[in-house]
């Protein structure tokens, strides 16, 4: 063989080489994606909390990382975080994205799917100025939301419209869910005119089965896409299982006999206190903390019964990370991580569920 003869050869079996690595690539990138949409294990985390009022808790985008990172260590497949329009428009058309593109585009390298709430009024577009009253005007509402949507339109399709509509500490005027309906259905319409692929969430319900009927009751039938609750129970009372799987089943009830037995049910908040043995901490409000040990075994337990709902799509636990001294009390402690970002036992239970459900789908 001529010297110029392997030249050529050397090249040729480079360029296949090189050709064959890059398909392997985006073939692994590819099913990875697509494990991680079917993946029913998301995580809710303040990835977005860089403000005086939480410590600055995500100000490094080291800390930003290594969430990420363990995210994935974990099997975690989906992230619930805020999109905070106070954070966003801070005066009247005035747009600033850059925090959340650095985080958004994180987590779409990483192929963690992103449930994007959109939420809480900004201090201008209120009558008094306070971030849990409903907007003065819905138009203001949804033109925000019309910006988030249409710039992150390629890298975010499911969207939550405010968080517990139905609670007066997130919603300060509580009229059996009327004045949030009304803003949901805004928010749906023009939603779907600017991305008609995006699925529309209600804000996670957090008071029960009478939330799902109010927020049939106002006319939402045909203005969300999935069916989102928060359920909360302690794992001390010894019909706590009990609880937490009935309602989903019950709410399916409610949906069905409003022509929604076609639509799934998401579950963005669940979870309890993991608090680490002889620290002293305040009870959160379902009474006692339970330790690291009772998470562990609360959010297994959770995981193995609820993912056996056909009708159940999603789980989110709350939270990733432990808020040191934001609640000051046990809800500081929902992490699966410590504030340090040391693992807690429930890290290893969050893990080996998220295992056995891929070898279940493998096995399929």
């Amino acid at each position: 063989m001529s010297r110029i003869s392997k030249i050529i050869y050397i090249a040729v079996v480079l360029f296949i080489v090189i050709v064959s690595y890059f398909l392997t690539k985006e073939k692994y990138l590819f099913q990875e994606k697509r494990l991680n949409m079917d993946n029913p294990f998301g995580v809710l985390e303040f990835l977005h909390w860089n403000h005086p009022w939480n410590n600055y808790r995500y100000a490094s985008k080291k800390d930003l990382i290594k969430a990420v990172r363990l995210m994935k260590e974990a099997g975690v497949g989906w992230v619930r975080f805020d999109f905070v329009w106070d954070d966003i428009e801070k005066r009247r058309g005035r747009f600033d994205f850059d925090k959340y593109d650095y985080i958004v585009d994180l987590l779409n390298k990483n192929n963690l799917n992103i449930l994007g709430i959109l939420d809480y009024s900004a201090n201008w577009a209120t009558d008094k100025g306070i971030w849990n009253h409903p907007p003065k005007d819905n138009k203001l509402f949804v033109n925000f939301s019309n910006e988030v949507i249409k710039r992150y339109k390629d890298k975010i399709k499911y969207w939550e419209v405010w968080n517990e509509p139905d609670s007066f500490t997130y919603w300060n005027v509580q009229d059996g869910l009327k004045g949030y309906s009304a803003l949901l259905k805004d928010v749906y319409i023009s939603a779907k005119k600017i991305d008609p692929d995006c699925k529309i969430l209600n804000g996670g319900l957090s008071y029960g089965l009478a939330s799902v009927n109010h927020l049939y009751d106002n006319g939402c039938k045909g203005y969300f896409d999935i069916l989102n609750i928060h359920i909360f129970e302690t794992p001390f009372n010894p019909n706590a299982i009990k609880g937490v799987t009935i309602y989903p089943k019950l709410a399916y009830k409610v949906m069905s006999r409003n022509g929604d037995g076609d639509k799934k049910i998401w579950i963005t908040e669940i979870g309890s206190p993991g608090v680490k043995k002889g620290l002293v901490v305040k009870n959160w409000w379902l009474g006692e903390n339970p330790n690291d040990e009772v998470q562990a075994g609360w959010l297994k337990l959770i995981y193995s019964e609820l993912l056996k709902d056909k009708h159940i799509e999603k789980i989110f636990w709350a939270f990733f990370h432990d808020t040191k001294g934001h609640w000051n009390n046990g809800i500081d402690n929902f992490g699966i991580l410590r504030g340090d970002f040391s693992k807690k036992p429930a890290f290893k239970a969050y893990k080996q569920s998220f295992q056995n459900w891929y070898d279940s789908q493998n096995r399929k």
